[in-house]
């Protein structure tokens, strides 16, 4: 926000104004709206009116286009070939009206558990059904172990704390009790 505050404050005819996800971090509408204002204000500002390259993942901006006589827009092409998506290195004229994340996620390395539950929680918010009691039940469950990090002396330390009445303590006695557990835990 900063950067933006400081470009739409300094910006002159002979800027070259580079933006990229203008409104991220912040909440869908909020950052939507800033971008859309961002974007307004740079076009019909005369003060500016500088080049500008504007990097987004709202698609909703898309259609600028039709009501400012100066934005064009272009996208990265891609081809699609089953579940497969082909990032072709290409800038083409128009704007996408399809989102790649879950693709992008997949060559990043996220897991494929991760990657099928996103994409179930997707399609429930493009058809607008998206319940919190459906994302419960079907949400990923943890693995039912656990590895422990912890030395067998750790763990009889915390066996010994579990048995411990904190309620019957006196602060003294509670204090005794902690410093005779670090002396065996460093011991």
């Amino acid at each position: 926000m900063i950067e933006s505050a400081n470009i739409l404050n300094n910006a002159t005819p002979k800027s070259l104004i580079l933006l990229d996800e203008v409104g991220r971090g912040t909440s869908t509408f909020d950052g939507l709206s800033i971008a859309w204002a961002v974007t307004e204000y740079i076009h019909n500002t005369p003060k500016i009116s500088a080049k500008t390259l504007f990097a987004t993942h709202y698609h909703e901006l898309t259609e600028l286009a039709k009501f400012l006589p100066r934005v064009k827009n272009y996208q990265v092409a891609v081809k699609q070939w089953e579940e497969e998506i082909i990032f072709l290195r290409k800038i083409v004229p128009g704007g996408c009206d399809d989102s790649y994340g879950i693709h992008v996620a997949r060559l990043a390395g996220i897991p494929v558990q991760v990657l099928n539950r996103a994409k179930k929680i997707l399609a429930e918010l493009e058809a607008g059904e998206l319940k919190s009691s459906k994302l419960t039940a079907d949400a990923i469950h943890p693995v039912s172990y656990q590895l422990s990090i912890f030395s067998p002396k750790d763990n009889l330390i915390t066996e010994e704390l579990k048995k411990l009445d904190l309620d019957k303590l006196t602060p003294i006695e509670a204090l005794n009790k902690l410093n005779e557990l670090k002396r065996k835990a460093k011991g």
